[in-house]
C-alpha cells in the first residue's frame, strides 16, 4: 500500500518494478499497484512479478489497469503463478488492444494448457507485428497446444524472435508443425527452446527441414534433455543443417559419443567461422573425440568462443585425471 501510494504521487520516472519471489503479495497487495498503472502519466516499461502467488484475479485487475494506458508497458513476466487458462484468457484482452506494444510476455510454470494456446493465438493474430519473446515453458500446451501457436506463428506480420517450450509435453508431432509453420514464415525466429521434451530423432529430422532453408534465421536451438535418446545419427543431422548459421549449440546430456565429433568436425570444417559457443558437457565424447575437437579449434577461420564439455576436455589435456 505504501509503496503504491508513492508511486501514484509520482509516477512518471518508473521505468521497471521488479517484485518477483514476493510470496506474500498475492492478489490484495498487486490490486493498489495496478491502479498506479492507470495513471496517465505511469511510464513503466517492465514489470515483473514471478513467484508472487498470483491466481486469475490479478490478471482481470492487471488487465482492466493496463487497458486505458497500454502503450508504455514493453515486459510483462508473470511465471511461476497459478495463472491457469482462466487467467491467461484475461490477459489476452490487453494482448489483443491496438494499442498494446508488450514485446516480452513470460508465463512459465503457469498452469497452463492448449485452452491458453487457443486463447493467445486469437490474440496475437489481432495484433501480432510487437511480440518479440513468447515463454511459456513447464506448461502441459501439449502437441495439440503448439498446433495453435503455429497459426500465430505463420502469420507474415508475426515478428517472434524468441519461443521458449520447455518441458510442454511436446513429441515428434510438434516438431511437425513448428517446422512447417516457421517454412512458411522463416526468417523472424533467432532462438528456439524445446528442452526437457520427447522429440526423439523424428522430430530433430523435421526441424532438420526448416533449418536447412536459405532463409531460416535461426541463431540458437536449446535441447538439454530433449535429445537424451537421439542417437548420433540424429544428431548428425543438427550438424548439417544449423551449423551454417547458428552461433549457440547446446547438447547437453545427450548420449553422445565421439561418432558425433566426427560428425560435427566435418560440418565445421567445411564453415567454421559462424559458431560462437558449444557446450557438449555430460557426454561420453572419450579423447578420441575431444580430439576431433581440437582439430577443428586449429582452423585458422574457427571463431568458437565458448566450448563446454568439462571432463572430456580436461581428460584430453591430462590423462592422468581419468
Amino acid at each position: 500500500a505504501s509503496l503504491a501510494s508513492a508511486l501514484r504521487s509520482n509516477p512518471s520516472h518508473l521505468r521497471e518494478l521488479d517484485l518477483s519471489k514476493n510470496h506474500m503479495l498475492q492478489d490484495s497487495g498487486v490490486k493498489p499497484l495496478f491502479d498506479f498503472l492507470q495513471s496517465p502519466h505511469c511510464r513503466l516499461k517492465n514489470l515483473r512479478l514471478s513467484l508472487c502467488w498470483l491466481s486469475e484475479i490479478s490478471c482481470d485487475s492487471l488487465t482492466s489497469a493496463l487497458q486505458p494506458n497500454p502503450s508504455y508497458l514493453r515486459q510483462l513476466d508473470l511465471s511461476h503463478n497459478e495463472l491457469e487458462d482462466s487467467g491467461v484468457k484475461l490477459l489476452c484482452d490487453f494482448l489483443q488492444s491496438p494499442q498494446c506494444r508488450l514485446e516480452t510476455l513470460r508465463l512459465w510454470n503457469c498452469s497452463s494448457t492448449e485452452i491458453s494456446c487457443n486463447s493467445l493465438t486469437s490474440a496475437l493474430k489481432s495484433n501480432p507485428s510487437h511480440l518479440r519473446e513468447l515463454d511459456l515453458g513447464n506448461n502441459n500446451l501439449q502437441d495439440s497446444g503448439v498446433k495453435l501457436l503455429c497459426d500465430f506463428l505463420q502469420s507474415p506480420t508475426c515478428g517472434l524472435k524468441t519461443l521458449r517450450l520447455w518441458g510442454c509435453s511436446l513429441s515428434e508431432i510438434s516438431c511437425d508443425s513448428l517446422a512447417s509453420a516457421l517454412n512458411a514464415n522463416p526468417s523472424h525466429l533467432r532462438e528456439l527452446q524445446l528442452g526437457d521434451n520427447k522429440l526423439q530423432d523424428a522430430g530433430v529430422k523435421q526441424l532438420c527441414d526448416f533449418l536447412q532453408s536459405p532463409h531460416c534465421r535461426l541463431e540458437i536451438l536449446r535441447s538439454v534433455h530433449l535429445l537424451c535418446t537421439c542417437t548420433d545419427s540424429g544428431v548428425k543431422l543438427l550438424w548439417q543443417s544449423l551449423l551454417h548459421r547458428s552461433t549457440s549449440l547446446r547438447l547437453w546430456n545427450c548420449s553422445l559419443s565421439e561418432e558425433s565429433c566426427a560428425s560435427l568436425a566435418s560440418a565445421l570444417s567445411s564453415n567454421p567461422s559462424h559458431l560462437r559457443e558449444l557446450q557438449l558437457s555430460g557426454n561420453k565424447l572419450q579423447d578420441s573425440g575431444v580430439k576431433l575437437l581440437c582439430d577443428i579449434l586449429q582452423n585458422e577461420h574457427c571463431r568458437l568462443e565458448t566450448l563446454k564439455s568439462v571432463r572430456d576436455i580436461l581428460t584430453a589435456v591430462n590423462p592422468s585425471l581419468n
